[in-house]
């Protein structure tokens, strides 16, 4: 006689049919469909819909009406605006997640080194909360070419000035009747020779008398001397007119600091600078020589650098990015370096390496996955950035920091109206982020199954 066996756990239950089998959770499948079914419906008005949608529409032209298959994503790579937005989005993916995932190791390290470092962090990740509006405003503002008004020419222009001289008068010209003439290179000479115990008279004008730097002194009539050559630089003009063209009068003022060259044969045989009152001596090696006041006397001062010219407005934009960003970096790198095993890198400084051996060879390589994870979120940022270009680049140069999601809005609603072709840059944009995020999919895939 056959005995049977029940199943551990008491008697043998009989198996559910196949008709009625239930999920991993214990709920019908369904069910389990019945409740998920309003958030299918919202992904597919909210993101199915319009992917398909626009794939149909890109392959129309700008009214809708007339069917030209892949010509509108030809036309993305044969217009030159688009083009350039293509070329100028692989420089923000290229350059923008790296500079920003840089910074914000940087800034993860040095919390651990500061005592201050709750408020360190705090003044990083303060612009976070800036919306890309705002953030365009603030440095619409800091790259004003005007060093008065904007603070990155403010800061270039006081350095500048710190190791070069600024000129003296820019705007300054000789007078019509002064013998002066240009002589090239914003330079002007004398068109006769000086002799000793002939003063020459070296009037300017072109600067309001209450416009000149300093406090300056009344001009003085140069006096005669066998041993050289002297002479006066003076602002022929004096506020309510008046005087004699050519002739030092009471009330103009003298320009002091202006350097006075004795030229012969086109080399410079003395040069001397004027003082307060205009005046100036040259040696008698200037006897039958030419003088000539050099462009530095009168060159425009330096107003800094065009940011947000052709040149520099991506980096520039770039820049205002990086400011917004490096926060959000650092936060996710710190909290990853808190996880980081401290007895790695005791063993490592025991061993003798040195602190930037230890940060280069122990802690980014313990950090990758964090790294990674940083800068293909910032990747995929970066290819829909807008706001900031949008605001920060002006009209002139805004062509030449044209990104895609910027062209698209352009060919779209900018005055473009090609439907058609907007359509088709955002189904690039799609194409360009489908792989980036593919590969932060394998990746999370790989994390889950160690």
């Amino acid at each position: 006689m056959s005995s049977q066996v029940a199943p551990a756990g008491g008697a043998g239950r009989p198996a559910p049919p196949a008709g009625r089998r239930k999920s991993v959770t214990g709920t019908r499948p369904w069910v389990a469909g019945l409740f998920l079914l309003p958030a299918l419906l919202l992904l597919g008005a909210l993101v199915v819909y319009p992917i398909g949608y626009s794939v149909w529409r890109s392959l129309y032209d700008a009214g809708g009406s007339g069917f030209v298959g892949l010509g509108n994503y030809g036309d993305i790579f044969s217009d030159d605006a688009t083009f350039t937005a293509v070329k100028n989005t692989a420089i923000w993916v290229a350059v923008a997640p790296a500079l920003v995932t840089g910074l914000g190791l940087v800034f993860a390290v040095l919390t651990e080194r500061v005592r201050w470092s709750t408020a360190f962090k705090l003044v990083i990740f303060m612009p976070m909360a800036i919306s890309m509006l705002a953030a365009g405003i603030i440095f619409r503002l800091v790259y004003e070419a005007e060093p008065d008004q904007g603070v990155a020419n403010a800061v270039v222009v006081g350095v500048h000035d710190t190791f070069a001289e600024s000129s003296v008068y820019p705007k300054a010209r000789p007078a019509a009747d002064s013998g002066l003439k240009a002589s090239g290179g914003g330079s002007f000479t004398t068109s006769g020779e000086v002799r000793a115990g002939s003063p020459a008279l070296l009037p300017l004008v072109g600067i309001a008398p209450n416009k000149l730097p300093g406090d300056p002194a009344d001009a003085r009539s140069p006096e005669a001397s066998d041993d050289g050559v002297s002479g006066t630089v003076w602002l022929d003009f004096k506020l309510g007119g008046g005087g004699e063209k050519g002739a030092v009068d009471a009330g103009e003022k003298g320009l002091g600091g202006v350097e006075v060259q004795a030229v012969r044969d086109g080399d410079v045989v003395a040069s001397a600078t004027t003082g307060g009152d205009g005046r100036f001596t040259l040696p008698e090696s200037a006897d039958g020589a030419q003088l000539r006041l050099p462009a530095s006397n009168f060159a425009a001062p330096y107003n800094g650098v065009d940011w947000l010219g052709p040149s520099l407005v991506t980096p520039a934009v770039i820049g205002a990015y990086a400011w917004m960003w490096a926060g959000f970096a650092m936060v996710l790198i710190a909290a990853g370096l808190a996880g980081v095993d401290r007895n790695l890198l005791e063993a490592a400084r025991v061993d003798g390496a040195n602190e930037w051996q230890v940060f280069r060879r122990v802690t980014v390589p313990l950090l990758a996955p964090v790294l990674v994870v940083v800068l293909i979120t910032l990747m995929i940022n970066v290819m829909k950035i807008f706001d900031l270009i949008y605001i920060i680049a002006p009209q002139p140069s805004q062509d030449e920091a044209n990104v895609l999601a910027l062209q698209l809005y352009n060919a779209s609603f900018g005055g473009g109206g090609d439907l058609g072709l907007g359509s088709a840059i955002g189904i690039v944009l799609l194409l360009l982020v489908l792989p980036v995020m593919l590969v932060n999919i394998r990746r999370l895939r790989r994390e889950r199954q160690r």
